[in-house]
């Protein structure tokens, strides 16, 4: 059997996410290179969202991701851009560098070119944080397509800012 991934977070689902936050008193900072801002897109597709979602980042280069998050490069150099480090230090700088009490990072091969044996199309590291806590690490290999990917990607996002707003 295949396993299938999950569908890009229907409206509802945004808007749940949205009063998850609201509720806590929660604004949202997004960090994104494989999804190129479709995380911050499917919240702000949702009417008044403003109170939550703070600011997001695009940062799809590695001199994105240092000048704007403050991602070392010495870590880029390492590890790469699509590592566990990668994405816990875009989270760190999203949340320094914003409003915001949680954020979320993702970072990827989305295909269908860019794999590796170590990285193959369809690996996502995904991180989340608040402000005052840990930060959550999961990584993936999402099966499908690049349109499958990156819908997988904004939906595991949305399960772990969740988590992370319902841990605090």
């Amino acid at each position: 059997m295949v396993a299938h991934p999950p569908p890009h977070p229907s409206e509802q689902e945004a808007a749940d996410l949205l009063a998850a936050l609201r509720a806590r008193k929660l604004k949202l900072a997004t960090a994104e290179s494989c999804t190129g801002g479709m995380i911050a897109a499917a919240l702000t597709d949702i009417a008044g969202c403003s109170d939550v979602v703070e600011r997001g980042f695009i940062v799809y280069s590695n001199a994105s991701k240092t000048e704007i998050l403050g991602v070392p490069a010495d870590l880029l150099a390492a590890h790469g851009a699509v590592s566990e480090p990668a994405a816990r230090a875009m989270v760190q700088g999203a949340l320094a560098r914003s409003r915001a009490q949680v954020a979320v990072a993702v970072t990827g091969v989305a295909g269908p070119t860019g794999g590796t044996a170590e990285k193959p199309v369809g690996l996502v590291h995904l991180a989340a944080a608040r402000a005052d806590g840990p930060v959550l690490h999961v990584r993936h290999v999402f099966p499908g397509d690049r349109a499958a990917v990156r819908a997988a990607t904004v939906a595991e996002a949305f399960a772990l800012i969740r988590r992370v707003a319902e841990a605090g």
